[in-house]
């Protein structure tokens, strides 16, 4: 009998340890202690895919600047450039070479996430693969014009042309070659430009005339005089919806120009890059555990009031996606219709070499 009692003790003795290591609460503070300790006393860096001194690179140092505080252990946050291809360097840094340990964030254009799908350059990244921790806001893309050339509407482009600076393989490029095959604009694109500022001071010199695919929460802040003296004027809006401030001044979206089907649907597909605008990935290797924690970091940051306010200061628009509702976007852009997909690459490309 003695023997008989003591066996269930004993039993349920064992058994503890392991219960206490199923307690979801025990696993999870035990995960927190694991990303803690890892990341006590490194350093995470983000690498923008542009140059210095542009609108990703903006965002980029200003979220480096809060994130921290919002991962377990407090690393310190850098920020680095790494412009070429229209991000696609960075990206392809980011996901065959920088640390796949969860201590270097990519911070890439929306192009580079469709670049596979809809581009010519052989890329060695895959985008459906990234661990996605969200985008900074759900950019308008805009197509802007000098007050001084011949065109001050999207209508008088389908006439006169407009001379356009452009990086290769980003929205900058694309955006008004797809234009220029799916509407018949008169863009003629001019290639060369690392990124966004050095677009900007293209158009100030007068060396363009323009530019599409640009941002207009970057813009409308790194060269608000532009918009304030009339200088540049916004022409059409290249987004599903638009921005509640365009669309209240009369700026149409560029699908209300489309006369088929077909054409609303390759505007849409490219266009769809805009809920990504400011995507911040990690390599696929990195651990899960470590993806989660610094998906939630990113969330936090996005809403932690010091940013906020920050942002409003530098009249920078916030409106953060999820990391969860980015990686649904890329799931179905990558499930597009193969036709669509071919027609809007071979629409993109329409004009290349000539």
């Amino acid at each position: 009998m003695f023997r008989i009692m003591r066996r269930p003790f004993l039993a349920a003795s064992a058994l503890a340890p392991v219960l206490l290591c199923l307690n979801p609460v025990h696993a999870q503070n035990a995960a927190d202690k694991d990303i803690e300790a890892f990341y006590r006393g490194k350093t995470i860096q983000i690498i923008v895919g542009s140059s210095a001194g542009g609108g990703y690179d903006t965002y980029a140092r200003m979220i480096a600047r809060y994130f921290g505080k919002h991962v377990a252990g407090n690393p310190n946050v850098i920020v680095s450039n790494m412009p070429g291809a229209g991000g696609n360097v960075a990206a392809n840094n980011v996901y065959n070479i920088a640390p796949k340990d969860g201590t270097v964030i990519g911070a890439f254009q929306s192009g580079v996430i469709l670049e596979p799908l809809l581009g010519l350059t052989p890329v060695k990244h895959d985008p459906s693969k990234f661990h996605y921790l969200g985008s900074a806001n759900d950019d308008v893309y805009i197509c802007i014009a000098r007050s001084d050339s011949k065109v001050q509407t999207f209508a008088d482009v389908l006439k006169n042309e407009l001379i356009v600076g452009a990086s290769g393989s980003s929205s900058t490029s694309d955006y008004p070659a797809v234009l220029n095959a799916v509407l018949g604009s008169k863009f003629k694109i001019v290639l060369g430009y690392p990124g966004s500022r050095e677009i900007s001071l293209a158009i100030e010199k007068g060396e363009a005339q323009g530019a599409c695919g640009l941002a207009w929460p970057s813009i409308s802040v790194t060269q608000q005089g532009w918009f304030d003296t009339g200088k540049v004027k916004v022409i059409v809006q290249t987004h599903a919806t638009g921005y509640p401030e365009l669309n209240a001044k009369g700026i149409p979206l560029a699908s209300s120009f489309a006369k088929t089907d077909d054409q609303r649907a390759m505007l849409a597909l490219l266009f769809s890059q805009s809920r990504f605008g400011r995507p911040y990935v990690l390599a696929p290797e990195v651990p899960e555990a470590r993806a989660t924690a610094l998906r939630k970091a990113f969330a936090d940051t996005m809403v932690d009031p010091e940013l906020k306010a920050e942002a409003a200061k530098m009249k920078l628009d916030i409106d953060a996606v999820p990391g969860a509702d980015v990686e649904e976007v890329v799931r179905k852009v990558y499930a597009s219709p193969p036709d669509i997909i071919a027609r809007t690459k071979q629409a993109i490309h329409a004009n290349d070499g000539k």
